[in-house]
């Protein structure tokens, strides 16, 4: 499996978008759309606006919002469902998008780990 997107919430999106712009484009991402750059190998990097009222770590504060992974089929997103569930961590139901299936894993801290697979 590969990283296949990354979702940083800031304070302040009039103020952080034209530094992650150019920080961005220097290592080599291409902007795809509104807040969204994309590398040369698919990685998306997604610009949101975090709530104001929330502490240093809350889903939707500053920071890392979630890591997301892509399965190459959905063998691999069940086997990574049943290994999770064997090791005796919760394995939260599977969620169908539009053309996606996801499972959006808590660690300890509650960050959300996704595991997808693109139909």
């Amino acid at each position: 499996m590969k990283l296949d997107h990354m979702v940083v919430l800031v304070r302040s999106i009039e103020r952080s978008l034209p530094w992650y712009a150019a920080m961005l484009e220097l290592i080599g991402f291409t902007k795809s759309r509104d807040h969204v750059w994309l590398s040369d190998d698919g990685l998306a990097i997604d610009l949101k606006q975090a709530k104001s009222d929330t502490s240093d770590y809350a889903r939707y504060a500053p920071g890392l919002n979630h890591l997301g992974f892509t399965a190459p089929d959905m063998a691999a997103l069940d086997a990574v469902r049943d290994g999770m569930a064997k090791a005796g961590f919760e394995v939260p139901e599977k969620q169908h998008f539009d053309g996606e299936t996801a499972t959006f894993f808590r660690d300890p801290d509650g960050m959300r780990v996704e595991v997808t697979v693109y139909d």
